[in-house]
This record gives structure tokens, sequence and C-alpha cells, in this order.
């Protein structure tokens, strides 16, 4: 492409993509108070719920729908079925749901649940609520919900319950009726089966009565520390009496998508002061093998902060809470829950990956269930950006496991495209490689497309339109498209909606009367640019751009101390592509993309004079 021509044709499409009419975006809004009493003898509570529902949508609303995800953990559910019929089976999950007793069940009982202040008729049907309105809402209105439940906190199975591995009392996720997400695809009333979530942005006010020697960490801010304690409180303040025996916590978290909580009598609860005036709450078992890793951890976790704030945009809140819990590593709003019995490195790396959740997924709330490799790719990229300079690794390629995994899922004949449910993947381990490992390529690999610059501009971006909001893979590849210029329809489409792979190859190369003819092929399915590196016997060395027609860009020189010749576009239809090498240097090497950031799948017919 003329370079003229170009640059005015990018011009161009940057102000016509800026210049588009966003105005039709919204989302639904919903404010919670919550009042639950835990008896932590049974591990059962009565829970209160005052919700008010504002329909922003241009959409009239004559049912809702709640989660009652606690609802999973009982013999016969969805979960325990699908966990049990899977071909491999998550070992955290396994036949441990069929083996529950009554008392070691979980359950979400509505008791009362009226509208505007008049009963309206609903059913449990599995992990979902369906709530047939007494008064349809109308777009721009409100209503008024109140429900009372009783609810049994589960053995911990997967990610909610209590007593877990490492001895932690109550690890409080999904624990309460939650309303489902509408939004312009219409309801997300999913039920939960294996993994994943999606939320209505909003208020909490959330009041959790407990025993006094229980210390709480979890989402939002503690209204009320000096009656507390527990290491909230202001250096020589005491502490208010419990009342029969019990104390009354009482969080506020403001425009989350979500709300956890985790509590134990054992816990070590520090406070270490992060970047920009943030409060990192650690909350830890009393174990001395445990213990200096923990503290450890603390400033390794301001650092990571650090840098997601530089590199994406500023964490909004003042608090985050590294929580010991779970059965596993699992984000949500404010805080994580991690288990805590690990080698030094990996409880860096496990808080590493959950706090970079805090920007994909919980601020760039996209809808995990349909999207899950945006939440889960983009966090497996970035935190392994970030592990890579905080650990100081000086991996050249720290996504090269990711790599590695992705080609082998796509030569096993077995991968899915990328917008599978995620509950709907065949096995456990094509969800996670598609999710993770197919998920970070994509963005390292759009770096190799755009360019590494443009990437990280494409990021911060995404951050800045996006946050507090429900953006979806459209939504990030339009942003990619007015940071570069590119046309990048093309990417997203045949990377998440097919199975297509890239393959390309050198298929011949011949020299004539001091010239150098190559000739390249497209094996694979999925069109790509191409940089071709060359090594010339004089120890020279020079590279060549092809670019994707498609795309109607070119990148910046990713090595700009090398001469780079910029070639004529190459056409996806063709299947094979030859230029000539004119300089009358004999070639004595050259290769594919030697950066290895092009995800083809067959590497093996990218080089010439390699061995």
């Amino acid at each position: 492409m003329n370079r003229v021509l170009a640059s005015i044709f990018t011009l161009l499409l940057v102000a016509t993509a800026v210049g588009q009419n966003t105005t039709g975006y919204w989302q639904q809004k919903v404010d919670y108070k919550m009042e639950i009493d835990m008896d932590v003898k049974t591990y059962q509570y009565k829970g209160k719920q005052d919700l008010v529902y504002t329909n922003n949508s241009p959409d009239t609303l004559n049912r809702v729908f709640y989660h009652l995800h606690f609802n999973a953990f009982q013999p016969g559910s969805e979960m325990d079925v699908r966990s049990q019929t899977i071909s491999d089976a998550d070992d955290r999950v396994a036949d441990k749901i069929s083996k529950l007793t009554p008392s070691e069940i979980g359950y979400i009982k509505p008791t009362l649940l009226t509208q505007d202040g008049k009963p309206v008729k609903y059913e449990v049907v599995g992990t979902i609520l369906e709530v047939t309105l007494n008064t349809s809402i109308l777009p721009g209105k409100s209503t008024s919900f109140h429900m009372d439940w009783d609810a049994q906190v589960p053995l911990q199975v997967r990610r909610s319950g209590r007593n877990n591995e490492e001895g932690i009392a109550l690890s409080m996720t999904q624990w309460y009726p939650k309303l489902a997400e509408y939004d312009f695809e219409g309801w997300h009333a999913d039920p939960y089966i294996a993994r994943e979530f999606h939320g209505v942005w909003g208020d909490y006010d959330v009041r959790i009565t407990i025993n006094s020697d229980y210390t709480i960490g979890g989402s939002g801010y503690l209204q009320n520390p000096a009656e507390i304690g527990h290491g909230y409180q202001e250096p020589g303040q005491k502490t208010m009496k419990p009342v029969k025996g019990k104390y009354t916590w009482h969080f506020v978290a403001p425009n989350v998508h979500d709300f956890t909580w985790a509590a134990d009598n054992n816990y070590i609860h520090d406070v270490y002061k992060g970047p920009n005036g943030v409060d990192l709450h650690f909350f830890y078992k009393n174990k001395p093998e445990i213990i200096e890793n923990w503290k450890n951890l603390q400033p390794k976790t301001a650092e990571l902060m650090e840098y997601f704030n530089k590199h994406l945009g500023p964490y909004p809140y003042k608090q985050y809470s590294v929580i010991q819990g779970g059965d596993g590593g699992m984000e949500y709003a404010m805080c994580t829950l991690i288990t805590g019995e690990r080698k030094f490195e990996s409880l860096v790396g496990v808080t590493a990956h959950e706090l970079a959740h805090t920007w994909f997924q919980f601020l760039l709330a996209t809808n995990e269930s349909k999207h899950e490799w945006m939440d889960e790719g983009f966090t497996s990229y970035i935190s392994g950006e970030a592990m890579n300079v905080v650990m100081k690794e000086n991996d050249p390629n720290p996504h090269a496991g990711s790599y590695r995994g992705y080609t082998f899922l796509a030569k096993s004949g077995k991968e899915q495209p990328q917008s599978t449910h995620a509950d709907r993947y065949d096995s456990n381990r094509g969800y996670g490689i598609s999710a993770y490992s197919k998920g970070a390529v994509f963005l390292a690999q759009l770096g190799y497309v755009i360019g590494e610059e443009n990437l990280q501009k494409t990021l911060k971006r995404y951050f800045s339109e996006w946050k507090f909001k429900h953006p979806t893979p459209n939504d990030f590849i339009r942003v990619a498209e007015k940071v570069s210029g590119f046309e990048l329809d093309w990417y997203l489409t045949d990377w998440t909606l097919t199975t297509n792979t890239i393959d390309y190859g050198i298929k011949s190369v011949s020299d004539t009367d001091g010239k150098t003819t190559v000739t390249l092929e497209r094996v694979g399915l999925m069109p790509m640019p191409i940089d071709l590196y060359v090594q010339y016997e004089d120890g020279t060395q020079e590279s060549f751009y092809i670019p994707l027609q498609m795309a109607r860009a070119e990148k910046p020189n990713p090595f700009p101390d090398w001469k780079r010749t910029v070639l004529k576009d190459w056409a996806w239809a063709y299947p094979t592509y030859s230029f000539e090498i004119p300089s009358g240097k004999k070639v004595k090497t050259m290769m594919i993309d030697a950066t290895m950031r092009m995800a083809d799948i067959n590497p093996e017919n990218n080089g010439y004079g390699l061995n």
C-alpha cells in the first residue's frame, strides 16, 4: 500500500471511528441492603434483603430472576451431575457434591418476597429463582423488592463454603440471592453449573452479625471499625463489648457488581499501604509455617497493583483485600480468595492473577459465561507481564507457555470456538486452554499484528472507555481499531468464532542473476500479516514486512535498528506470495516471525537454512 495513501486512509478511519454514536449503550442498576445473622455452630443464617432495581433498558420487564448459587451444592444438582458426566472432572468437585449429607449441603430458601410491599409469585428452579412481577417495570422506572431467606453454608467444595482444606471457617462467595443481569441480549439467568459469573452494577450496604472472635475480610469499606476492632481500628482505639457474644460488621461497597466476604476465628489481619493511598488488607491463618510468606507477599502485592495502575488504569477504590480461603484462587469485588499454604512464588503468582482480575472482568465487567476468554485470557496476559517485571523473571516471552497450550489444543482435533459458553465445553481441559492460554495469545498476538506500542495504548484506552460497564469482544476490538488504524474484524472473527489455525511457510528460495526469489505459502485458513527476517552471509540482517490486505494498515517497525522493507499487501485468498530480494547479497538464513508472537501451529516450515 502506498504510504501516503495509507496515512490518509488511517486518519480518515480513526476520525470516522471516533465520531460514531455510542449513546445507545445502557446498563441496569441495582442497590442492595442486606442483613444476615450467622450461626457458626450450624453454619446456617437468616437473611433480609431490600433491593431497588432500576430499569435503564428500553424494554418493559414483566419478570425478574435471582441467582441462588448455594443450591448447586446439593446431590442431584446440575453442578453435581455435570461434574460426574464430563470426561475430565475437576478434582475439586468430582463426586463430592453427591456425598454431602443434609447438614453439609448448601441452600438458599426464600421465605418472603414482595414487590413494592406486595407479595409476588416465585418459583425456585435449581439455582434460579423465577419471579413473576405484579407490576411491570417500565423503561426508566425503579421498583423495590424485599426478601427474607434462610440459608445453609455448604461444606466447601468449589469456591464457596465452610471449613475448606486449609481450615478457613467461612468462604462466603455467591452467598446471597443475587439479581440476574439483563442487557441488550436479554436476561442472563444461567444456572450455576461450573464457572463464571455476570452481575448488575450497584451499591451494597451489608450488615453481618457473627461471633465476636471471628474476623471478617471482604468487599467494601467497614463503617464501624472502632466498634469491631480486629485490626481495623486506629491505634489506641478501644473496641466496644459484643452484644450477646456477637458483633455486627457494617460494610458499604459502592459501584460494584458483587459482594464477598470470608471469616475465621484464627485470622491474622495486616494492613499494608499500597499505591495511591490504597489500603491493602491481608487475612491469613495464624500458622507459623505460612506467616513469613504472607508478610513478604504484602510489598509484592503493592508492586503488582502499581504495575496494573500504570499499564491499564488506576485502581478506583481505596481498599483491596487478599484473603486466605476458597479452593484455589478466585476474584471478587475489591478482594480475592486464595489458598495460602503455598511456596512464595506460587503465592505471589496466584495473587498477581487474581488482582489482575480486578481490571479484567471486575472493572471491565464482561459476561464471563459468554466471553470467558476476555476475563481469564486478558488476565493471564497482563499478570504474566507483571510477574515478569515484579519477580524479575526477565523472560523474553512470558506468554510462551500460553502459546504452547494453545498449539496443543489446536492440533488435538478437540478444539471448540472461543464463543462456546463456559459451561458448554466438552472438557474442562478444553475450556481451560481456550479461556486462559488462547485468550492470552489473543492479546500477545494482537501486539504482533498492530505493534506492541499500539497494543499498550489499546489496553489503556479500553480501560478508560469501558470501566464500570459491560464490554463485549467487539467493543474491545473497536478500541484497538481506533488506536491503531487497522481493520480487525477478521482477527476477532477467525480467532474467537472459528477454530481456523495459522500456518504460514517458506515454500521455496531460488537465486538467479544475483536476485533471490522467495515464495511463501499460506497453509492454514486464518490470515495474518507476515514478518520475514533475513540474515545474509556477510552477517547483515534485514526484515521484510508483508501487510495483510484486509487489515488496511501497516504496523510500525518492531526493530527500528534493523532495515525493514515493506512489500505489497498479501490478499488472503491467494495461497502463495512471491517477491525478490534484489540486494545481490547471498541469503544465509531466513525465518517467518522470529519473535514467535504469531501463533503458527507448524513452525517447522517457517525457516530456511537454519539446520
